[in-house]
């Protein structure tokens, strides 16, 4: 959004909160638990994963008719995935046991107590020999309230054939992909650079590899330091490079893995589910392109790379609390999660897994992976995420405008706006 004077003008948060707030009212019908006096059913609320049913058959058999797990499958886009669960549990609907949250949420569903504690014997196994990064989003204040399932991470894919190893560095990719310009090669670079989550997704991970701090370590104040400027920085030069694709400020995951597997881009930074995309459309580019870590803003510092995935929690408002625990602590155990990488493609949150034979062919770049996931980037932890994210997005849109002091004074402003609306918006 833009004043009359061409400026940006920042998004009503409040204004939008406000109006998100009024949304939440009825409930959805819910799934009863269904058991009736015998034996209770745990509703898992989670987002489509085409071989989940399977782990689901799996761990009822393990829970010898204790109870049973029903899958109840979410909608596809996270936003209504979200907007299911928090008009629910806003109701207490008792139908929910467990939940699949998206790393984000985490710290909102908590701050509203719609999701429990795990503790005692249930966190020690949830922490023993997950990575720290996945760990991180399922706590707040100090406390678990979420058990890892699986974690995500993007790389960068290039051309073999292209370039002869991968840049370190995004000025170093900006500069080979002006060389392949000029010799009428293939060269451009892909990435998300819609007005969504993917831009701050993209932001953020140049934030972090710079060294910057959006919030304050307590998440509470909006910070935007000299690192987080040198981030607007980058984001702006890449975005007026000459590199892009023309669609880069209208850019999501899908259309940026199509364009890349039709031959266009020496580059693309996306998440591995390009990986299997292209093995399978485009077999001979596929034997041309390899991965790497995502380059850092400085070539001699290895990059902070964002990291997504799916969290489980179990409802506040479960009747069956003790059965919800246990069959979270099954659906995302390490033969659980060793099958869902293999099966859907979902990088797994318990480090020993990545060493298991079976995750070779897989995943030939889980080294790679590993190696992010070590040192990842978070996206600020805080229950006004969603706030956050919204007008980040707008700000941050398109790349090309970015005026990177001014627009971190802008961020600032906004984001600290965001923070006190506590993340209602839908």
């Amino acid at each position: 959004m833009r004043d009359p004077d061409g400026s940006r003008r920042r998004p009503r948060v409040r204004a939008l909160a406000a109006a998100a707030a009024l949304t939440l009212v009825a409930p959805m019908a819910a799934c009863g638990s269904g058991d009736d006096g015998g034996v209770p059913t745990i509703n898992l609320y989670y987002p489509p994963e085409q071989n989940l049913q399977k782990v689901v058959d799996n761990c009822n058999a393990a829970a010898q008719g204790r109870y049973r797990i029903a899958y109840r499958v979410l909608p596809r886009q996270a936003d209504d995935q979200r907007v299911q669960m928090v008009r629910r549990l806003a109701a207490e609907d008792p139908g929910m046991d467990v939940l699949g949250l998206d790393v984000t949420w985490t710290q909102e569903f908590a701050s509203a107590d719609w999701i429990l504690e795990w503790t005692g014997q249930d966190r020690a196994e949830v922490e023993q020999g997950t990575l720290a990064g996945p760990l991180e989003t399922a706590r707040y204040q100090d406390k678990l309230y979420a058990a890892p399932k699986n974690t995500n991470v993007q790389l960068l894919w290039y051309r073999k054939d292209l370039v002869p190893e991968a840049p370190k560095s995004w000025d170093q990719m900006i500069s080979a992909a002006q060389q392949l310009k000029q010799q009428g090669k293939p060269y451009q670079v892909l990435t998300m650079g819609a007005q969504y989550e993917g831009l701050v997704v993209l932001y953020n991970t140049l934030a972090e590899s710079a060294g910057g701090n959006i919030l304050s370590d307590d998440g509470k104040r909006a910070v935007m330091d000299e690192g987080t400027v040198k981030a607007l920085e980058q984001l702006q030069r890449f975005a007026t490079s000459g590199v892009t694709s023309p669609s880069f400020s209208n850019a999501t995951e899908d259309p940026v893995r199509l364009e890349f597997q039709s031959g266009n881009g020496a580059f693309q930074v996306n998440w591995p589910f390009v990986y299997p995309a292209m093995q399978e459309a485009n077999p001979e580019l596929a034997k041309q392109v390899a991965w790497a870590r995502v380059p850092g803003i400085d070539e001699n510092t290895p990059s902070k790379v964002t990291i997504g995935g799916v969290n489980m929690a179990v409802s506040a408002y479960s009747e069956h609390p003790a059965e919800s625990f246990e069959a979270a602590k099954c659906i995302r155990n390490a033969e659980n999660q060793k099958f869902s990488a293999v099966n859907d493609g979902v990088p797994p949150t318990i480090e020993r897994v990545y060493d298991d034979p079976e995750m070779a062919e897989a995943y030939p770049m889980k080294e790679t992976i590993l190696e992010e996931l070590k040192e990842p980037a978070t996206r600020p932890l805080t229950p006004a995420y969603q706030s956050i994210s919204t007008v980040m997005s707008a700000i941050l849109s398109p790349p090309s405008a970015i005026d990177p002091q001014r627009t971190a004074d802008e961020l600032r402003d906004a984001i600290a706006d965001a923070l006190e609306s506590k993340g209602v918006l839908p």
